[in-house]
């Protein structure tokens, strides 16, 4: 809404002022005293007359003259012309007034007035405080699943909420209809969701196809749904249905309050290792990308050398992008965000090392980068195809990391009930189950006096615990230190 921004390209009340009717200009050769002396008036005769009898003889030549006509029409136009001019400026300062009225009083006075604004009325707007909670930030969350992922879709959903987010909810093509639909309803007939429509569903699902591009194009659509919704947040963090947080978004929202903008959250390194031979080199084709059924990946003959372009870089496949990146890669403005699209459609494993090869290969965001994906993941020794299955036995563990979220966790393990009750301190539903509707959301400063959070308070009221002093620690260990330049994009 910059419009001309205040520049003085446009038409000013000060121009119109400045025409001041002069008798529209063709009036300029009325009679004056210097003349051609009219007829029957010559000589000196006339000049020695009385001016008693000059007026009879002027008079009529007044009314005789072939000019008469001409010269009563002219002065009735330069009245009407003066009158017209006069009405217009007038309504051009009120209609100014109108157009710039959505710019700041100071400016529109500038418009206006013609002069500056007074020294104490910029000092009063200077004075004005922020609004509440300007400091606190959004994050915007994509939560996906497939077959049989509604239940705990549900459940992480109301383990992340928060009213101050955003969110994208998606069950791919493979999981049936009736899910899909149920989730849509739930979401629709949340009195939370409802009142605060920050939940959104994406209703035509994407196929995905594990480790393949597809999982690139579904992160990339969540994010173009969160940039055309038009609400503000700051970082987008995609999780699955089988991650689950380790702390409050009270928590969270406290930490990413003390972190700069500016900080992307992507595990990377440049050091392909094996990795070349396994994912660099080979070719494959994703099913996903035009088949209604899912399907594996299928290779392709031969394999291909590195590219010369630009730098593989390669990682985890879950990150937490600044709202400044997303915007970047999703309308790419130079053409690097495409091509790397296009280059990742036939790579193993796409979804970890888009974003790492994107923002390394950016000059723009390369000072930005944490080298930390903020998940707790183990591996097994060596390791396996999927992470190691998180239980009772790894929750020192999960705690020592500080990180934010883990994964993976097992449909209705023991771990979670116990994640709900030692670490989020959410109350257990009626029927001690955690499925439908029965699910509760995990209490912060939004719910205020009301224990169920069945309705929104002030968004902006925090409550950090010990989740906070762990996060902190790790923000503390990644961001806050020497080594902070040290690890991008090495």
């Amino acid at each position: 809404m910059h419009g001309n921004g205040g520049r003085g390209d446009q038409h000013s009340p000060r121009s119109a002022k400045s025409v001041s009717p002069r008798g529209g200009g063709e009036h300029d050769h009325h009679y004056s005293p210097s003349a051609k002396t009219p007829r029957g008036g010559g000589g000196g005769a006339g000049a020695a007359a009385s001016p008693m009898k000059l007026l009879p003889s002027s008079a009529a030549w007044l009314v005789d003259s072939r000019w008469a006509l001409s010269a009563a029409l002219s002065l009735l136009l330069f009245l009407a012309v003066a009158l017209a001019v006069t009405s217009s400026s007038s309504s051009y300062i009120s209609s100014s007034s109108s157009f710039f009225s959505f710019l700041p009083a100071t400016r529109a006075a500038d418009f206006v007035e013609g002069e500056r604004a007074r020294p104490q009325a910029t000092a009063a707007a200077n004075d004005t405080a922020p609004p509440p909670g300007s400091g606190v930030p959004r994050l915007a969350y994509l939560i996906s699943g497939s077959k049989g992922d509604l239940d705990r879709l549900w459940r992480a959903l109301h383990a992340l909420y928060h009213p101050r987010n955003q969110y994208v909810v998606h069950l791919d093509r493979e999981a049936p209809v009736a899910e899909r639909l149920e989730l849509a309803a739930r979401v629709a007939n949340s009195t939370v969701f409802r009142r605060t429509g920050n939940v959104h569903v994406v209703r035509r699902a994407n196929m995905v196809t594990y480790r393949g591009p597809t999982m690139v194009a579904n992160t990339l659509h969540a994010c173009a749904i969160l940039l055309r919704r038009g609400g503000a947040w700051d970082w987008f963090i995609n999780l699955s249905a089988s991650d689950y947080p380790l702390m409050t978004q009270d928590d969270i929202l406290h930490v990413f309050s003390t972190v700069p903008r500016n900080v992307n959250f992507i595990e990377h390194t440049g050091n392909l290792g094996w990795k070349e031979w396994q994912r660099g080199r080979p070719m494959i084709v994703d099913p996903g990308l035009y088949g209604s059924k899912k399907e594996d990946l299928f290779w392709v003959t031969p394999k291909r050398a590195l590219p010369t372009a630009f730098k593989l870089f390669t990682g985890s496949a879950w990150v937490a992008l600044t709202r400044d990146f997303v915007e970047y890669t999703v309308w790419g403005w130079d053409n690097l965000p495409r091509t790397l699209l296009m280059y990742y459609a036939n790579f193993v494993s796409s979804p970890e090392g888009y974003f790492q090869t994107l923002l390394c290969n950016a000059p723009r965001f390369v000072p930005s980068v944490a080298n930390h994906d903020l998940h707790h993941i183990q591996w097994d020794v060596p390791p396996k195809q999927h992470p190691h299955a998180l239980a009772l036995a790894d929750m020192p563990a999960m705690l020592a990391s500080g990180a934010p979220f883990a994964r993976k966790f097992p449909r209705d393990d023991p771990v979670l009930d116990a994640i709900d009750d030692g670490l989020l301190a959410r109350p257990r539903p009626a029927n001690g189950t955690s499925t439908a509707g029965e699910v509760a959301f995990v209490p912060g400063g939004w719910c205020g006096a009301d224990a169920t959070c069945a309705a929104v308070d002030n968004d902006w009221v925090l409550r950090p615990g010990p989740g906070a002093e762990r996060f902190g620690r790790l923000i503390d260990r990644i961001v806050r230190s020497e080594a902070f330049p040290n690890r991008q994009c090495k």
